[in-house]
């Protein structure tokens, strides 16, 4: 069973609409990443889709995110336990880093195939889970 601790996560029913909503919005950022040729965009969506992926699966399992210091982390964590893959972390986890060392100090630049292999990782997660 996964604990989804007090401190981040909040007991919250959700309606189906609400779920559906949630969906939608994780693959329409995964659209403009599948779409872009400019690595930062792929980044960013990727990224953003993975953790609105992550947002849409703690939702079905009646739990909301509360958003305080560390809460993408803790979405990696679950998203992670929940689908049973330690590479989400790991890898969520990288890019998480990466676009923080980007946002808040201006350091990082992500290239062409660096982009395109992160995206490949969120596609592949978005294929163990039916979204739509």
């Amino acid at each position: 069973m996964i604990n989804f601790e007090r401190q981040y996560f909040q007991k919250l029913s959700f309606k189906e609409e609400q779920i559906k909503q949630f969906s939608k919005s994780a693959l329409h950022d995964l659209k403009i990443a599948e779409e872009s040729d400019i690595p930062d965009v792929i980044f960013k969506f990727s990224y953003d889709a993975l953790i609105k992926l992550g947002i849409v699966l703690i939702a079905k399992k009646g739990y909301k995110i509360r958003s305080t210091s560390g809460h993408h982390v803790k979405i990696l964590e679950k998203l992670s336990q929940l689908l049973k893959d330690e590479d989400i972390l790991v890898l969520g986890n990288k890019m998480r880093q990466e676009r923080n060392f980007n946002l808040y100090d201006g350091g990082f630049f992500v290239g062409e195939k660096d982009s395109r292999e992160y995206l490949n990782f969120v596609k592949n997660v978005f294929k163990k889970v039916d979204i739509k």
